[in-house]
């Protein structure tokens, strides 16, 4: 029986600042906090599927460089096997990300470097992976060719599709249609489908608009909320959880999505898959970093029974 969880994206060296605020245009402020460490989406995922106990391989790019280094002491640490194509004409990414000091709140830049490379013909060169997993995981933070190629080969080889629509941007419909699940937040929702989503009237028609557009059962993220499943016959809200105070958000979308699809690939009902994604993010905003705050499986059953 598969159950191999593969992923392809990027990865960054996160820069995180903490502040009060935000400098405005030609403004210099001091900072509260620095702090240097491994991120970027689909490597994020990939740390929180692996400690939620998934057998995960992850695709991506780097440049030969000390934060290439840093991706691999990540993944190593993780239990993370590497599927990488080092670049030596690029350089591995990196993020700068900004925390407001109050809430915990974020605002992000990234540059993939070497990851923005990430072509069709990487992904067509591990097509036997892709297609034999059971689940198969992407995002948008690389080319978007190559992540719909991807989705293409998972569903042909069987494997369950999985798309985080971050950062927010249009999608084809040729994309959504390869996707069994998207997992966009409030906006991204809004930036492929165009319901602005405040409510939760508003999450369930977003949802409707996705499986109009050809995904099978899509999971709108709602922050301290929950998430929305709608597969055309069971639609409800799973609560978010709470596993203390919140100390910062940044990785608790790639939290959900990796502890998702652990769920997923070990055959979890989908409703208990999203309640697995929501402990495993409900753990993660009570750290700081994003990989650095993923929990151990240990952690996400312990919440999950508390209820």
């Amino acid at each position: 029986m598969r159950n191999d969880i593969v992923i392809l994206g990027v990865f960054v060296a996160d820069t995180a600042y903490r502040a009060d605020r935000q400098p405005r245009m030609g403004e210099t402020i001091m900072g509260n906090s620095f702090v240097l460490g491994p991120g970027g989406k689909g490597s994020n995922q990939s740390v929180a599927a692996a400690r939620a106990g998934g057998r995960v391989h992850f695709i991506t790019r780097l440049g030969v460089d000390d934060f290439a280094a840093m991706a691999r002491t990540t993944w190593d640490e993780a239990g993370v096997t590497p599927v990488v194509t080092d670049d030596p004409d690029s350089y591995t990414g990196a993020a700068y990300i900004f925390i407001e000091e109050a809430t915990g709140d974020n605002a992000i830049i990234i540059s993939p470097g070497a990851a923005a490379r990430i072509s069709v013909a990487d992904v067509e060169a591990q097509a036997g992976l892709i297609g034999g997993a059971a689940v198969f995981v992407t995002q948008l933070e690389q080319p978007m060719d190559a992540a719909e190629r991807a989705l293409g080969l998972a569903r042909q080889g069987g494997a369950r599709t999985i798309l985080n629509p971050a950062p927010a941007a249009e999608v084809p419909l040729s994309m959504l249609a390869l996707c069994d699940h998207v997992t966009p937040n409030e906006t991204e929702a809004e930036s492929i489908v165009g319901v602005a989503v405040r409510t939760l009237d508003d999450a369930a028609a977003a949802a409707a608009r996705f499986r109009e557009r050809g995904v099978a059962a899509p999971i709108i993220t709602l922050g301290e909320r929950g998430a929305y499943y709608d597969d055309g016959k069971t639609a409800e809200l799973v609560p978010a959880m709470s596993a203390g105070p919140v100390v910062e958000t940044t990785g608790a979308g790639d939290a959900f999505n990796g502890g998702f699809a652990v769920a997923m690939a070990e055959g979890m009902a989908p409703l208990d898959a999203v309640r697995f994604g929501c402990a495993t993010a409900a753990i993660s905003v009570t750290r700081p970093g994003t990989a650095p705050s993923m929990p151990a499986r240990a952690e996400i059953e312990a919440l999950l029974k508390r209820g």
